[in-house]
């Protein structure tokens, strides 16, 4: 059994919300629209089925990790860059040439209490988080088993 990977996905909740994510059928859902490369390749090349997830609320009051998810379904093209109506549309995408990739994630549980962006600085086992790091905008970001467990263990507290 291939070793288990950990990522942290960012969502605007005015965009998309963990609550929307444990409201879909099945708590699972597409994870689209992201239009970074780096990120995309991340998703492509990096994600797995069972993949754990750290559900991230960006762009909030407080901005925190608030649930968990699990990858239920691998890197496969994004649909929205083909469809000219969807504002993750992109011209340069075709279904011979798919350049942008989603993933699908399942919720799996609202964290007990959650962990914000101040906690996670002031924390010295997450100081080399990506998050943490000064310019990372990046949606989707890998995250050591170690943090995964520091993290969890503090949204308990």
């Amino acid at each position: 059994m291939p070793p288990v990977n950990y990522w942290l996905f960012k969502s605007e909740p005015t965009a998309y919300s963990y609550e929307d994510l444990q409201n879909e059928d099945d708590h699972t859902a597409e994870w689209d629209g992201v239009r970074n490369f780096q990120a995309r390749n991340l998703m492509r090349d990096e994600m797995k089925i069972g993949d754990r997830v750290l559900f991230y609320h960006s762009n909030a009051k407080p901005m925190a990790v608030v649930g968990t998810a699990t990858i239920v379904k691998e890197a496969y093209p994004d649909h929205t860059a083909l469809d000219p109506r969807s504002k993750y549309y992109d011209p340069k995408s075709t279904p011979d040439n798919p350049i942008w990739m989603m993933v699908d994630i399942k919720a799996d549980r609202a964290l007990a209490r959650p962990v914000t962006l101040q906690e996670i600085k002031q924390t010295p086992a997450l100081e080399n988080m990506p998050l943490v790091r000064k310019g990372m905008r990046l949606s989707v970001q890998p995250v050591r088993a170690s943090e995964w467990e520091v993290i969890l263990s503090m949204s308990e507290l």
